[in-house]
């Protein structure tokens, strides 16, 4: 059969086919529309199929450590965990970073910066400053291979996740934590999956000395049940190096931690688990020469307190273990049960909820949890919790949000101890010692209550901040007022531009009442649910919110302050709001204004295709009629 193609032909049967005559206006108009709705749903996919190398949509290392990270995802975008990326070039990727800090656990009695030849910090001073040349991280040794790594901060959990990805067909998960209940104790977790059917043989980078003159080692079995473990046992002292301790400037330590081979075979397309426990105790500062007279018993209390995290982890078992496990985040969960929220800012060098997290999260790693530690005495828990309870005078000072050497970067542990050293200084300084005393749970208390300039003083609690700054909205979670009382407070940012409070009482042991800036009117009693105030602004200046539970008390504040003017608060600039809302001060027109610019688009486009369609599509003849003579 014979075909025959005639160019002529076929350009007058197209020419036909968009003819007015044979095609309606209305079914044109069908036509496009769907070929818009083509170009909307498969444009970017045929885009990204010419503009994409297959190596980046293919590559399995990526892949891999997408898959890793899947589950943080939403917890990064609300600063709960800081994501952090790294290659075998040790470079960073910053477009993926939150901020700039390092990935650390710590539990006020041993810290450590997670990496493959981090050692031991113990407490000195107000924090965990003094290094123990012990580097208790087992890792898996890349051996030349290529490998892509990212790190993990848990905030809510006190945990750091690290994720290793090989081009050999295996990826390793670990996971790390200074345990909250039993303080000396450091864990990691590793969990090498091996994704070949073949066996494979991998080097571990194992637990190891170094420039601690003073250490001696020996060899240890503990057994459990019908287990034997063995264990290296790690002695000596250190040097303060501080001369204001006069004569009492070592501290003895001791660390156990489990001896494992250096070579581990992973099995064929299987898990291969790691459950490692290490222990470490120390003394208070002590003469040179009281050395040989104290260094037994330090020892002992190292491995008597690895016997008993081996009895309470059943180490082996699973579920124990995960128990085990638990209880630590418990811990961390209840601190963060009191917390600060700020609205995130589009402005440049601005403080948001990134920084803020991860600066809380380096102080309560320095600080202990006496109340969940097992070796607390009870005693001692009831004097914690009366200092808990025992808040006067805290905050006493201008609300650090405005302080920029508390803000300072935690890029390095140099910077993270200095920065977690002048906070614990601030908050003892201006009147929170007591709330200190109480360790972790205190510390966030007061750090919280400094953050908005908040102060206990003489039977109420009082918001002490000038209106001027409450241009971003602010949520205070769960303000300790005595034992069994919680407030909330937020600052809300209305529609046109003021600030207003709202307050609510989480729990409540009794009757609580509030008033505004001046006491003027008459106070409110406070519920569950949110009770709003406004914020106004007096001469001579006063606190905006004063809160406490006796009638009488709030009602003889307003014969107490001698305001001479008292008005609302102006509403704040409106380019400062667009500033913090969009990055510049043109953001935040009105929604009309974007109505308007998007009806005047469209409109022009279909008088654009009408003119288009009349041009093309019309009858020869009518347009012969049209523009030629009569």
């Amino acid at each position: 059969m014979k075909y025959n193609f005639d160019i002529h032909e076929i350009s007058r049967r197209i020419k036909r086919t968009f003819d007015g005559k044979s095609i309606s206006y209305r079914k044109l108009t069908i036509i496009l529309f769907g070929l818009a709705i083509v170009l909307l749903y498969f444009g970017p996919i045929f885009l990204r199929w010419i503009f994409y190398s297959d190596s980046k949509l293919k590559d399995p290392i990526s892949r891999c450590l997408d898959d890793c990270l899947t589950p943080f995802y939403s917890d990064a975008l609300e600063y709960n965990v800081d994501i952090k990326h790294k290659s075998q070039s040790e470079q960073s990727t910053d477009e993926e970073d939150h901020v700039d800090s390092i990935a650390f656990v710590g539990n006020g009695f041993v810290g450590i910066e997670i990496q493959e030849d981090a050692h031991f910090n113990i407490k000195h001073g107000r924090t965990l400053s003094l290094p123990i040349y012990f580097h208790p991280i087992v890792s898996v040794s890349p051996l030349n291979a290529f490998y892509k790594e990212v790190k993990v901060v848990e905030y809510l959990k006190g945990i750091v996740s690290r994720f290793q990805c090989f081009e050999d067909g295996y990826f390793v998960a670990y996971e790390y934590y200074a345990h909250r209940n039993m303080p000396s104790v450091f864990v990691q977790e590793i969990q090498i999956t091996n994704t070949k059917n073949q066996l494979i043989d991998v080097e571990l980078i194992l637990p190891r000395i170094s420039n601690w003159e003073t250490a001696n080692s020996q060899n240890l079995k503990l057994q459990h049940g019908s287990t034997i473990l063995e264990y290296q046992v790690t002695t000596g002292f250190v040097e303060t190096g501080n001369e204001n301790y006069s004569n009492n400037n070592i501290k003895i330590v001791s660390i156990v931690t489990r001896k494992i081979p250096k070579i581990l075979t992973l099995r064929k397309r299987g898990v291969t688990k790691l459950q490692i426990l290490s222990t470490i105790f120390y003394s208070d500062l002590l003469p040179k020469e009281k050395y040989l007279l104290h260094k037994d018993y330090i020892e002992k209390q190292a491995i008597d307190i690895m016997n008993k995290a081996l009895q309470e982890a059943e180490h082996g078992t699973n579920n124990a273990f995960y128990n085990f496990k638990r209880s630590h985040i418990k811990v961390w969960n209840s601190l963060w049960e009191t917390g600060f929220q700020i609205s995130t800012s589009k402005a440049k060098n601005v403080l948001n909820g990134d920084k803020i997290n991860a600066t809380l999260y380096a102080v309560l790693s320095h600080s202990r949890s006496y109340e969940f530690e097992e070796s607390v005495t009870p005693q001692k828990k009831i004097d914690i919790a009366k200092s808990l309870t025992y808040a006067e005078g805290c905050y006493d000072s201008y609300h650090t949000l405005q302080a920029d050497n508390l803000w300072k970067g935690l890029s390095t542990l140099e910077e993270h101890n200095n920065l977690v050293a002048t906070w614990m200084l601030t908050l003892e300084k201006q009147g929170c010692h007591n709330l200190m005393k109480a360790g972790a749970s205190g510390i966030i208390q007061a750090m919280v209550l400094s953050f908005g300039g908040f102060r206990f003083s003489n039977q109420h609690l009082e918001f002490n901040i000038h209106p001027k700054y409450l241009h971003r909205e602010l949520t205070f979670r769960r303000l300790n007022y005595g034992n069994m009382t919680h407030i909330n407070v937020t600052v809300s940012i209305r529609d046109d531009n003021k600030a207003v409070l709202l307050i609510a009482l989480d729990r409540a042991d009794g009757t609580y009442y509030a008033c505004d800036a001046g006491c003027i009117d008459e106070p409110v009693q406070l519920k569950s649910a949110k009770l709003q105030f406004p914020v106004k602004l007096t001469e001579p200046l006063t606190s905006i919110l004063y809160i406490t539970s006796d009638k009488k008390h709030i009602e003889d504040l307003r014969n107490t302050l001698h305001v001479r003017e008292i008005v609302e608060a102006p509403a704040h600039e409106h380019h400062l709001i667009a500033l913090h809302k969009h990055g510049h001060h043109l953001g935040g027109l009105p929604t009309f204004f974007w109505v308007s610019i998007c009806a005047i688009i469209i409109v022009f486009h279909i008088f654009l295709c009408k003119l288009i369609v009349k041009e093309y599509c019309e009858p020869p003849d009518k347009m012969r009629y049209r523009y030629g003579k009569p």
